[in-house]
């Protein structure tokens, strides 16, 4: 497994965890609609980059689900990224169905997943870091929550591993 410098091991399966993001860059796909095709939708453009670039594949990949305007008819979004190794890379081409995107330096609060990604198991982890946030308010949610994926889809279901995450800060 080869993570971005700076990174943080996964959470062990079950552990919520208080973890520190440094700044990275990657690259990322937006897709709109069904969230739970979102990452399957974004592989092909997202490997297509680093490969015609030459950029090493690190782990994970990342879905960012991003909040509705609160208009009854918006659609939802999710930003999928593969993050480059390093934060100072730039690539020499861009298609337009990606983009560079650069993160600040954050802190999340983190809970390890194993086995298969499904939709299902992203919102039970969630709901479980917003329990764990209710019993420690010194933490504010300060954005979207997203989820880390880091095994290839040829990885059997059962040992997958994961993480979902909600940035924080302290009040």
């Amino acid at each position: 497994m080869v993570l971005p410098t700076g990174f943080p091991e996964p959470a062990q399966n079950g552990v919520i965890e208080v973890k520190q993001y440094p700044h990275y860059r990657a690259v990322t796909y937006t897709h709109a609609g069904d969230l739970r095709q979102a990452t399957g939708i974004a592989f092909n453009p997202l490997f297509q980059h680093i490969s015609n670039n030459q950029i090493a594949m690190t782990t994970p990949v990342e879905a960012r689900y991003t909040a509705t305007s609160g208009e009854i008819d918006a659609v939802p979004q999710a930003e999928v990224s593969f993050l480059y190794p390093e934060p100072n890379i730039a690539p020499s081409s861009v298609n337009s169905a990606v983009e560079i995107t650069d993160t600040s330096p954050m802190t999340v609060v983190s809970i390890g997943v194993g086995g298969a990604y499904t939709w299902e198991s992203y919102e039970k982890n969630l709901q479980k870091l917003k329990d764990w946030l209710q019993e420690h308010p010194e933490y504010e949610i300060v954005g979207p929550p997203r989820r880390f994926f880091y095994n290839s889809p040829m990885t059997p279901e059962a040992t997958k591993i994961s993480e979902v995450q909600i940035p924080i800060k302290c009040r």
